[in-house]
């Protein structure tokens, strides 16, 4: 298995990770607009994982961005996910390893991630992996 960048011929494999992550069908066309925008972003880290066929089998997303309150560039990992049958496996300390290389010579303060509260096992994953709960974050929707 290998870690490499990820780029327009992974949309479709990545926007079906997406769909599955989130339980939800999303529009393709408006996918398509957000995901070639966001790697084309050099703020922005997406990395895909692939089997030895070259066939994705997970993905990691990580924006970057210079906050006030901490004095320096942050990066959040915005999404992360392995398919079911690759899972339990390291694919998910693969990625963040990857993204931790990438992360190397880059110039930030700190590397965060929000995770969904129905998500037990993506809490323990971050946990084992050094993360620290510091924050809880509060969503509004329909503005």
């Amino acid at each position: 298995m290998k870690i490499r960048n990820a780029g327009p011929e992974d949309m479709e494999a990545i926007f079906a990770f997406i769909c599955e992550l989130e339980e939800i069908s999303y529009d393709f066309n408006l996918f398509k607009r957000f995901y070639l925008c966001n790697i084309s972003n050099k703020e922005n880290i997406y990395l895909v994982a692939v089997d030895e066929l070259g066939k994705p089998i997970g993905f990691i997303s990580c924006h970057g961005q210079v906050l006030l309150h901490h004095m320096g560039k942050v990066y959040e990992i915005q999404e992360m996910f392995v398919d079911r049958d690759n899972r339990n496996k390291g694919m998910g300390k693969l990625m963040l390893r990857g993204l931790e290389k990438c992360l190397q010579n880059e110039d930030y303060v700190l590397l965060e991630v929000a995770v969904n509260s129905k998500r037990q096992d993506s809490r323990e994953f971050y946990r084992k992996c050094g993360f620290e709960q510091t924050h809880l974050k509060f969503t509004k929707w329909d503005i």
